[in-house]
């Protein structure tokens, strides 16, 4: 079988779930290539584990201070480059392609009649599960953004639907331990009134990372620092605690490791907002929707709610799609639910978000399989 993986570049979160989908193929000796849009060429970094990957523009959202800015994202996204894109892409060759909200490679997959499978934490939200300020348009974007034949979306519960746990690396090289300090990274977020915020808190040590600096500097008590995968996974392993946006990928990480979390969703990002009302929903992080210092020092004196254990989601995928006479998505997903341990106080929340959800199928979008 030979797979193009078409990633969104526009967030590292998605760059990191390819990483462990590619480590896991890699492990299998399959032969994947990979398509990244959404990004600048030349701001993609550590992308070895990708081989010869490819690039195009894409469609991205254009975010600032905090939001987004609906206005620059319609300019500055061109439709017919986009769509020359998408005709331009030659998918002849392949069997399938796995799609992570990247758009050119969806609609090539589309046009050109080549089965396509959706695998993401977006996928999630075409099923009933925790949603905040979803509109009219968010449910188009949601559906038609990068549309594929097979949705098999990621969450931190199931809900009663074939939903896969998170993708999440299975082995840093270290011990989860804390020396006291919190990882930040807020990069949608002006660095400027981050720091004005952290400052603030002298007695604390805070590791910021943000996408604007070049060169690591410390200011006061916050150690200012350059995106480095290596870097920043090693501060991950040995913090106290993250401050991030509301994405996927880093608090599903965090809470792998037992990390207590504050989240500032991006706003008019529906999926940040309902990211992190789903996991307050679950006692697993604390939401604030500014820079709120007083936020900032409630949270400083919490504790973790504990450590959730997620499966090899990664190999049993890549297992899964290599399979001849492959199992339902819905058997796929009972057994990865199966062995998730999750801390007392929030498997007891859990247990009552779905009271009659198995994986029957229920509620289920997939209509086929490929």
């Amino acid at each position: 079988m030979k797979i193009l993986y078409g990633v969104q570049g526009t967030g590292n979160g998605h760059i990191s779930r390819a990483r462990e989908m590619a480590r896991a193929f890699d492990q299998l000796g399959v032969s994947v290539d990979f398509h990244f849009s959404g990004r600048p060429a030349e701001d993609y970094f550590d992308m070895a584990c990708f081989g010869d990957y490819r690039t195009s523009k894409g469609l991205t959202f254009i975010t600032e201070h905090g939001k987004v800015n609906q206005w620059q994202t319609f300019r500055r996204n061109s439709l017919l480059n986009f769509w020359q894109e998408v005709k331009a892409m030659d998918l002849s060759g392949y069997d399938l392609v796995i799609n992570d909200f990247e758009p050119v490679s969806a609609w090539a997959a589309r046009r050109q009649g080549i089965p396509s499978l959706g695998l993401s934490h977006q996928s999630a939200f075409l099923y009933d599960v925790p949603k905040e300020g979803e509109s009219w348009l968010d449910r188009r974007l949601i559906r038609f953004f990068a549309p594929t034949d097979q949705p098999l979306g990621l969450h931190w519960y199931h809900f009663g639907a074939p939903i896969l746990p998170p993708i999440v690396p299975q082995s840093t090289g270290l011990a989860a331990q804390s020396d006291g300090a919190i990882l930040v990274y807020l990069p949608f977020e002006a660095l400027d009134q981050v720091l004005a915020m952290l400052t603030r808190f002298s007695a604390v040590t805070f590791y910021c990372y943000h996408p604007s600096v070049r060169q690591d500097y410390q200011q006061d008590n916050v150690q200012v620092c350059a995106l480095s995968r290596t870097g920043f996974h090693q501060r991950l392993a040995v913090c106290d605690g993250v401050i991030a946006n509301g994405g996927f990928e880093l608090p599903s990480e965090a809470i792998a490791l037992g990390k207590k979390l504050l989240l500032k969703p991006l706003q008019g990002q529906y999926e940040q907002l309902s990211n992190v009302a789903t996991l307050e929903l679950m006692g697993l992080a604390v939401g604030m929707h500014s820079l709120d210092a007083a936020a900032l020092r409630n949270w400083l004196d919490s504790h973790s709610p504990g450590q959730v254990i997620w499966p090899d989601v990664a190999l049993a995928v890549a297992r899964w799609l290599q399979e001849e006479n492959r199992p339902p998505v819905e058997a796929l997903c009972q057994s990865l639910w199966e062995p998730v341990s999750f801390p007392e106080p929030v498997l007891e929340i859990v247990s009552d978000l779905s009271p009659n959800a198995g994986l029957s199928g229920e509620r289920s979008l997939i209509t086929g399989t490929y």
